[in-house]
This record gives structure tokens, sequence and C-alpha cells, in this order.
């Protein structure tokens, strides 16, 4: 039976927090963790049960499962999606790290705790006593910074005289759409953007028969998230890779991932194809009005024809008439993403580690073992890292 969220103005238990460890426990979670998610504040992509179970399957390594998980009585109203990593010193972690679920290579952004509406704070508070007598360090990734759940968590470990540390780590561009046309946009965009877009468009249409696929059924599907994944690598593998699909594991999950989004209706693959020969590609989610821009790739022979820049006008002009509130380029500051935004926020990083000398001595640790890392990226070869 699926718990349900009480309200928060009716009587209720005390809160209790719950350490799942055992993937079949999560995936039992899935429904009550979807009814969860829709009455919080947090509600994106990225904290899904669908995407982090598939970062799960496909992304875990050597982490040690550790979702912590508020309850009112048997009622689901606070989740922290949470993994362990085992101490090593090699790898800049002298104490058990805690780490939010999608941290890494995947590319996960805005990951937080997730909390139900007017359960925010008594959530925050029963995640802080449960930490607060841990031998353990956090490091939690991709927050949205000023606003999530996590830096208050952090901030009252502070006050327990806990050593923690915030870095802003990345900017995410982002275009607001709600009451938009595509008119409307355009004519936002600088006169050089207008011009380029629209000269190459033309061009194209006089030269091709242009056509923009979105993927509708599980066979395109699997097709199509090759097809691009393909594109996308082709298109980066002169500027020495991308990291994005560079493993099989990454494959993987993207393969998983795209079923699961189609299944659930927020897929957005499209394969731009040119007198029927397919061009380029734009691999996006549209979840809750918002559009999420994941990546985009094209064929080198399609270069001149500026098919990358056409996809992307196609892409946005899609999600306006979906009625999409905005449109997410996500982690990022490639200058392409600034030719279509004017809007950004950021990224951050947050730090806790325990009181006393211990927490301190980790600290130090992690700070040297990062300032080490920085320097070897300066003199060391590329491949060295990838």
């Amino acid at each position: 039976m699926t718990a349900t969220t009480p309200s928060p103005r009716t009587s209720r238990s005390p809160l209790t927090v719950e350490r799942i460890g055992d993937a079949s426990d999560f995936a039992a979670l899935r429904d009550d963790w979807r009814q969860l998610i829709q009455t919080s504040n947090a509600d994106n992509l990225f904290l899904t049960w669908e995407w982090l179970w598939t970062w799960w399957k496909h992304q875990a390594w050597d982490r040690q499962l550790c979702i912590l998980a508020v309850r009112s009585g048997k009622s689901l109203v606070g989740l922290a999606p949470c993994c362990l990593r085992s101490p090593s010193l090699s790898n800049g972690r002298p104490l058990p790290s805690l780490e939010f679920l999608g941290t890494g290579s995947v590319g996960s952004d805005y990951l937080d705790i997730i909390a139900g509406r007017g359960f925010e704070e008594e959530s925050a508070r029963a995640i802080v006593s449960h930490l607060a007598t841990k031998r353990l360090m956090l490091r939690w990734t991709q927050l949205k910074r000023g606003t999530s759940l996590a830096a208050h968590v952090v901030s009252a470990l502070d006050a327990l005289g806990w050593h923690t540390a915030e870095t802003a780590t990345n900017v995410c561009p982002f275009i607001p759409l709600a009451g938009r046309t595509w008119e409307s946009y355009v004519a936002s965009l600088s006169a050089d953007q207008r011009y380029n877009y629209h000269r190459k468009w033309r061009r194209l249409e006089r030269d091709c028969v242009v056509r923009l696929d979105l993927v509708k059924t599980a066979a395109e599907c699997r097709e199509s998230i090759d097809l691009f994944i393909a594109l996308h690598n082709h298109r980066w593998r002169e500027r020495g890779g991308s990291d994005a699909f560079h493993t099989p594991a990454l494959v993987e999950f993207h393969r998983d991932l795209s079923n699961l989004a189609l299944a659930r209706g927020w897929l957005r693959l499209y394969v731009l194809r040119l007198d029927g020969k397919p061009a380029a590609g734009l691999y996006g989610f549209f979840y809750r009005r918002v559009f999420y821009f994941y990546q985009s790739g094209f064929a080198a022979a399609y270069r001149k024809q500026s098919v990358g820049l056409i996809t992307m006008g196609m892409a946005i002009r899609g999600a306006i008439e979906e009625g999409a509130e905005e449109f997410d380029l996500l982690h990022g500051s490639e200058e392409y993403k600034s030719h279509w935004s004017r809007d950004s926020r950021e990224l951050s990083r947050l730090e806790a580690y325990p009181p006393g000398c211990l927490g301190r001595l980790c600290q130090s640790a992690v700070d040297l073992g990062r300032a080490s890392m920085k320097a070897a990226r300066r003199v060391l070869p590329k491949g060295v890292f990838a």
C-alpha cells in the first residue's frame, strides 16, 4: 500500500529517520518517492526516483546505499537520497564520505534533500539529529546555491561545531519562457543571433528537405539513443572527446533512462534529418513544465549548415509550443549557451567535517589533495585524467 503524506496542519507523529541500505528497498520506494516529490519544492528531473534508481544501477561503483527516509508514522515526508563511500586517502576521503545519489560524471544538477511542503524544517532537524554523532564527512555537490534544504542541514551542523565550507562550482544558464511566444522570444535575442539563425534556417530550407523527428516509441528510442550518442561523440572527437557518454556504464545509463523517461512522457529526443539523412540530434527532457537540455550532437559533414544551431532553435520553439515555463541549459558556461540565454543560477558544493581535531585534519587533507590535483592538471597531459 502506498503511504500518504500527512497534511502539516493535522496532528502527526514525531518524525523518525530510517536508513535504507538495500537496493530492493530502494526499488520498493518508487511509488512513495513519486508522491513525495510532487509535494516538494525540490521537485526536478534529477531528484526523481527514475533518474536516481538508474544512476544507482549503472554508476554506484564502490558506494554503499545510504538513503535517509524521514517518516511521520508510516508516511514518507522527507528523503536524503545519499550513498556512502569508504575512506581512501589516495582519493581525498580520510573518513567515510556521504554523497548524494546522482553524483559524478552523469551530470545531475540541483541535487538536494527532498521534503514535503510544510515538512522542510522538521525533516532537516531530523536529518541533522541523525548525522550529528556520525564520524563521517559530507560532500554534497551540484546544489542550487542559496535555496537548497541541504544548506540548512549543513548550517545546523556548523552550529554544532562541525567544520563546513561552501564553494561555488558552476552555473546553469536558463531561458524564462512563461508567457512567451516563439516570436517574442526571438525578438529578445541579440540582433546578430536573430539574423544568424534566420539566415541559416532560410538557407537550409532552400537547399534541403528538413525534418525534425521526435522519438515516440520504444523501438525508435532504442535506435535513436545510440544514433544520438554516435553523433555527439563524433562532434567532440576532434576536440579531445566528451565525458558525457565516454564509458559503457554511461551509455547503459542513458539507454535505460531514455526508456523510463519515454514511458513517463518526459523524453525529448530529437533527430534532425536533411534529405532523410541524420544530421544532428538533441537529447532533453520535459518535466514539470521545464525543458532540460542535456546534450546535443551533429555530423561533421553538416557543420557548414549550422545544424546544431538550427536544432537548438527548433527545440526551444517546440518547448514554447508545449507550454514550457523554462528552458534549462544545465551546468556549463559554454559560449553557445550565452547566445540563447541571459539568465543563470549558481551551483555549489557543500562540505562538512565532524567537530574537533579529527574534522579539522580531514578538511585540511581534502583541501591539500584538491590543491595538488589542480596543480597536476596544469602540468600533466589531459589524457592522464581522462
